[in-house]
C-alpha cells in the first residue's frame, strides 16, 4: 500500500471513530456489498478513485448507484473513502473492506473474539483441500460461496464472523483464502488495540511458557498481543513467531537449513 493509501486509511479510520456507536453489523454488511458493486464496474472504480474528480461529483454518483440501499452510517463512511486519495483502485477496494471489518469489530460484544474464530476457520480450510478449492475457485459463483460459508459456520461461529467470511470469499481481490482470513483477523485485532502473533511449535506449549512468551512479545511490540497457536512437527523443535510482516524463526529446522547453506557455501 502506497503512502497516499496509508494517509487515506488514516482518514477513513478517523471518520469511523467520529461515528462512535452509530455503526452496527448491518453497516458492515452494507459496506461489503457496496465494495462488491464497485469492484464489478471498471468505470465506477475508475471514477471513484480518480483524485481529479471533485467530491460532490463522487457523492452524486454514489447516490445514483446505491440510492437508499445504504444506511446513514455506511453512506458517511463510503463518502469518506471516495473523498480520500488512494494509490490505486485496488487500494480503494481494500479500504472499503477494511472499514467493513473494523465496523464488524466495533459492533461485536466485548466477549466475542472474532479474530480467534477466523483463525480457527483458517485451520479447517488449510487441512481440507476440497473446501479450500470450493471457496477459492476463481470460476465459482460468489453468492454460492457465501452461502456455503453460512452453512459451514452456522451454529459454530458468531454472526459477525459469518458475515465477514462470507463477504471475503465473495470478493477475494486476488488473494487466497488463507491470506484473506489472516488479513481480516489482523484488522479486527487492530481495531481492538491488539496485534496477532502466530506461534508455530512442533508440540503443544505449556501454559506457563505461553504466558512468558506473551509477556515478552507484548514488551517487544509495545501493545497487547493475541497468540494463535499452530502445531507443525516439521519444525522439529523451537518456535517460529510471526507478528505482521515480522518473523522470528528459532525453530530447529531453520537452524539445520542455515547450517546446510553454510556447508554448501
Amino acid at each position: 500500500m502506497g503512502s497516499a493509501s496509508r494517509n487515506a486509511s488514516t482518514s477513513t479510520k478517523a471518520a469511523l471513530a467520529s461515528l462512535g456507536k452509530a455503526v452496527d453489523l448491518a453497516t458492515a454488511e452494507q459496506l461489503f456489498a457496496a465494495g462488491r458493486v464497485i469492484a464489478e464496474s471498471s468505470q465506477l472504480r475508475s471514477t471513484l478513485s480518480d483524485p481529479a474528480i471533485n467530491i460532490a461529483a463522487k457523492e452524486g454518483l454514489l447516490s445514483n448507484v446505491f440510492g437508499t440501499t445504504l444506511g446513514a452510517s455506511a453512506t458517511t463512511l463510503l463518502v469518506a473513502v471516495v473523498s480520500s486519495d488512494w494509490s490505486s483502485q485496488d487500494d480503494l477496494l481494500t479500504g472499503i473492506e477494511d472499514l467493513a471489518l473494523r465496523v464488524a469489530a466495533l459492533s461485536a460484544p466485548a466477549s466475542l473474539s472474532i479474530d480467534s474464530e477466523l483463525f480457527a476457520f483458517s485451520r479447517v480450510v488449510a487441512t481440507d483441500n476440497e473446501l479450500e478449492l470450493a471457496l477459492g475457485a476463481k470460476m465459482g459463483d460468489s453468492a454460492t460461496k457465501g452461502a456455503l460459508v453460512a452453512d459451514l459456520l452456522g451454529g459454530k461461529a458468531s454472526e459477525h464472523t459469518i458475515v465477514i467470511v462470507s463477504a471475503l470469499v465473495r470478493q477475494p481481490l486476488g488473494r487466497r483464502i488463507g491470506a484473506l482470513l489472516a488479513h481480516a483477523a489482523s484488522v479486527v485485532a487492530d481495531q481492538s488495540g491488539q496485534a496477532i502473533a502466530t506461534v508455530t511449535s512442533a508440540a503443544p506449549i505449556a501454559a506457563s511458557q505461553l504466558a512468558s512468551l506473551t509477556k515478552s512479545l507484548t514488551k517487544m511490540y509495545g501493545r497487547e498481543l493475541r497468540l494463535n497457536l499452530e502445531i507443525d512437527p516439521s519444525i522439529i523443535g523451537g518456535l517460529r513467531v510471526q507478528v505482521g510482516d515480522d518473523v522470528i524463526d528459532g525453530s530447529v529446522s531453520s537452524r539445520i537449513n542455515d547450517l546446510r547453506l553454510q556447508l554448501a557455501g
